[in-house]
């Protein structure tokens, strides 16, 4: 099968990981894959954005910047439509992105199926924390792609449902969450006996996570076992969080490891005690969960229905109600006084990813199936096997 993968990616973070996952999942597969997004993507740094989308952002108005993004709709239809016309696609994949049309135009122009992976519900993110100004406008772009596309592809039933709402029909919508490389975490080192209980941190550091409520929390503990903590990433709020922990007089106990490649991030999780999502947007599939789940980690996260999909509560994680802080604490507490339980949960989560499939090669054999049935609805021709 020949993908034609269309992003509009312009940055080194949670986002490059799904896409070159995928990637490398389906050719793993044996099937050609031709990416086709904005061209400094590939030079990018880890962690770093576009230094000129940046500026945009900071220096104009939010409508002129927005405009912007809506003109980029021409360059990257045309390198769509000048990699299709040579590339002849059986199926384009799309990220979904604001702004971005290329996929269900060329899709249509070249009568293949549009598969559409669907993140976040964008433009509602972006109103919420302020930054879009022209929301209706926005709004029916993002939702014009997930009504086109052959189908759409969230990563929760959360987001499907949003997805539902739009007005997209329940049989073209089938969620395919994040998912991890099993064989990242085939070698991991045991964690040493003794020392302190280490609680871990993986990702994009943001103040809504609340992780200055564990930091306070570990400051006031003066129990047994002794507790560290090891923060891994950046953020903005990684300097306060820094700063709140000599203030408390914890520096020594709470680390900061800033950005950390993806090759290492198994070994690091795998030196965790206490794995923590200690907060999630409702609709999200955390990448975090599922290397925290792939590495045997005893984890503890919010009580929602998102995180509910993959985690269950006494049996692969410890879930806290997200309206009442202190259960969280109290969740930490009981892991890191009961080995036992910190292992079962463990075990039972990395058990969980080979039983539910939580996989990117997982996930590329179920988008090579809906492609299949996307191409013989539309051609009328057999789909071809996933060896093809």
């Amino acid at each position: 099968m020949r993908i034609l993968y269309s992003h509009r990616i312009r940055s080194r973070d949670g986002q490059a990981v799904h896409l070159e996952a995928m990637v490398d999942a389906l050719r793993a597969a044996g099937h050609e894959v031709l990416v086709v997004g904005p061209p400094g993507f590939a030079q990018a740094e880890l962690g770093g954005d576009s230094k000129a989308v940046s500026l945009l952002r900071d220096k104009l108005p939010g409508w002129v910047g927005e405009l912007a993004e809506l003109a980029y709709i021409v360059p990257a239809t045309l390198r769509l439509e000048r990699a299709a016309r040579d590339f002849r696609p059986d199926v384009i994949y799309e990220r979904a992105n604001l702004f971005h049309l290329a996929g269900t135009i060329v899709s249509a122009r070249h009568k293949v199926p549009l598969l559409l992976e669907v993140n976040a519900p964008l433009a509602e993110e972006r109103a919420r924390f302020g930054n879009l100004s022209l929301k209706r406008l926005a709004t029916a772009l993002e939702h014009l792609p997930w009504r086109r596309a052959s189908r759409v592809l969230p990563v929760t039933e959360v987001l499907g449902a949003k997805v539902a709402a739009a007005g997209v029909p329940r049989e073209r919508i089938t969620v395919v969450p994040n998912g991890i490389h099993p064989e990242d975490f085939a070698a991991l080192q045991a964690r040493p006996e003794g020392g302190p209980v280490v609680l871990g941190f993986v990702g994009f550091i943001r103040d809504w996570h609340g992780l200055d409520r564990v930091i306070r929390a570990l400051a006031g503990y003066r129990g047994t076992p002794t507790l560290a903590m090891h923060v891994v990433g950046e953020g903005p709020a990684r300097v306060p969080l820094e700063t709140l922990a000599r203030e408390l007089g914890v520096a020594d106990r709470v680390t900061f490891g800033g950005l950390a490649a993806r090759e290492a991030i198994p070994g690091i999780v795998s030196q965790f005690d206490i794995a923590l999502q200690p907060a999630s947007v409702p609709y999200a599939s955390p990448l975090k969960v599922f290397e925290y789940m792939a590495a045997g980690r005893a984890i503890v996260a919010p009580d929602q229905p998102n995180l509910r999909e993959v985690l269950r509560d006494g049996e692969t994680a410890l879930l806290f109600d997200p309206n009442n802080p202190e259960e969280q604490w109290q969740a930490i507490l009981r892991l890191a006084t009961d080995p036992a339980l910190r292992r079962r949960l463990g075990e039972n989560a990395r058990a969980e990813i080979s039983r539910s499939d939580l996989t990117w090669a997982g996930n590329a054999r179920r988008v090579l199936a809906l492609a299949a049935e996307e191409m013989f609805r539309l051609r009328g021709a057999a789909p071809r096997s996933a060896a093809e």
